[in-house]
């Protein structure tokens, strides 16, 4: 019988190579697949949207889009957010990882303060990586879009906004994104160590622990990731408050002078279901690339006993 892969005990050869690695291709494989719902929660989000794009919700999303635009039309920016996605998942599950290590195996309330700080610490690197092919993907999701091309969108925003144009959702960005990863990674390590406590490897579990992890993440966020939409987006419309917003507060009070608090609700049930298959995607994916770069490279480590 031969001796089974301790794949969650990487040893000191494997580095945060491996960890990298696995997160960039966990990375692109979840942004690649949920890339079309992702695009009608951007619509979905604008304030001041085109007359041929408000919808009522996703499935008249769907149907409207594919009637007068063709599906293809919601994969427009995918080669942004895939060119972005490796490099930016890459870091972020390195970072997490590297954050982990330094502060040592925790246990009871101490591990969730543990596992929460690598995740925001693992979300501010990821997103300086990640911001500027969000909005680059934004761009060209929302209707009508001048853009096809991922590099001429780049080079007509550098030109026509500045530089400042890639970057002016990054406060947002992260006022979202630590929460987002600080739960994400919480709620995944926990639901993980519930449903499978011996941390083998195990696609069903990482699935369940994932999705549970991304739909929470999701919901918690919406709020914030309505106000990075808008100021991601302000370029594309006519409306010339929106186009001077220039940060969270600007965009927040926008947002509630228009709609109220049901204006931070837009786009909560695309950005859930966008979230909860995509987070399992992305760590089932992790956990399987890790084991088979681990089990590829023929190392192989004590058995891990406790757990964060």
């Amino acid at each position: 019988m031969s001796e089974e892969i301790e794949y969650e005990g990487l040893g000191e050869s494997a580095g945060h190579s491996v960890h990298m690695l696995a997160g960039a291709l966990a990375g692109i494989s979840e942004h690649a697949v949920m890339f079309p719902v992702d695009s009608i929660k951007t619509r979905m989000q604008l304030l001041s949207p085109s007359p041929a794009a408000v919808y009522s919700g996703m499935s008249n999303a769907i149907t409207r889009i594919s009637s007068t635009e063709g599906l293809k039309t919601l994969w427009r920016g995918v080669a942004s957010v895939i060119a972005g996605a490796g490099p930016a998942h890459a870091v972020q599950f390195g970072t997490l990882e590297a954050v982990k290590e330094m502060m040592g195996k925790r246990e009871g309330s101490a591990a969730w303060a543990s596992t929460a700080v690598a995740g925001a610490a693992a979300a501010i690197t990821s997103d300086a990586v990640m911001t500027p092919f969000d909005v680059i993907k934004q761009r060209m999701q929302v209707h009508n879009s001048a853009f096809t091309s991922v590099i001429t969108c780049a080079r007509t925003l550098y030109r026509t906004e500045g530089l400042s144009a890639f970057y002016v959702s990054y406060p947002t960005t992260l006022l979202m994104t630590i929460p987002f990863t600080a739960v994400q990674f919480s709620v995944y390590d926990h639901t993980l160590n519930f449903i499978n406590p011996t941390r083998k490897y195990d696609p069903l579990s990482h699935v369940t622990a994932g999705g549970i992890a991304g739909a929470v993440a999701a919901a918690v966020t919406t709020p914030l990731d309505v106000a990075k939409t808008l100021l991601q987006t302000r370029g594309t419309t006519e409306d010339r408050e929106i186009r001077r917003a220039n940060g969270i507060r600007d965009a927040v009070r926008i947002i509630w002078k228009r709609d109220g608090w049901r204006g931070f609700g837009r786009g909560l049930t695309p950005r859930v279901l966008t979230f909860m298959p995509s987070n399992a995607i992305c760590w089932m994916s992790y956990e399987f690339f890790k084991m088979a770069i681990q089990v590829q490279g023929g190392s192989q480590a004590p058995p891990r006993t406790t757990h964060i």
